[in-house]
Formats: C-alpha cells, sequence, structure tokens
C-alpha cells in the first residue's frame, strides 16, 4: 500500500472516531428535555437480592470462621 493511501486511511478513521466522539452524547439522551415530572427509578428489586445475598454470604462466612 502506498504511504498516501495509509495516511489517507488513517486521518479518514481518525476524522470518523472524532465525529462519533462528538456527535453520539448529543444522540444519546436519557429522556427528552423538558419531560414533566419524570417516573421515580425502581431499585426495590435488585437491591433486595444484592442485600439477601450479601446476607448470606456474611452468614456463611461467619459459620466457616466459627468451625476454625
Amino acid at each position: 500500500m502506498p504511504p498516501e493511501n495509509h495516511i489517507q486511511k488513517t486521518l479518514m478513521i481518525f476524522i470518523f472516531f472524532n465525529l462519533m466522539v462528538l456527535l453520539l452524547p448529543v444522540l444519546a439522551h436519557a429522556q427528552p428535555p423538558n419531560f414533566p415530572n419524570p417516573p421515580s427509578a425502581p431499585i426495590d428489586g435488585g437491591l433486595s437480592l444484592l442485600i439477601a445475598g450479601g446476607v448470606g454470604y456474611g452468614i456463611k462466612k461467619v459459620r466457616e470462621n466459627r468451625k476454625k
């Protein structure tokens, strides 16, 4: 591949990725602007499972330490 084509290809890739970095945040809004009264996020389901898993892991560790 001649050096000129390699430089052009590298430049095009550089421009493409820079455009993606600059334009994607504009397109990736979490919700539209001026959204009236956004609904609250449900955190109970996953959070309660994480807490239950942590309690179970803690009980397991306490039992292992008592056996030693």
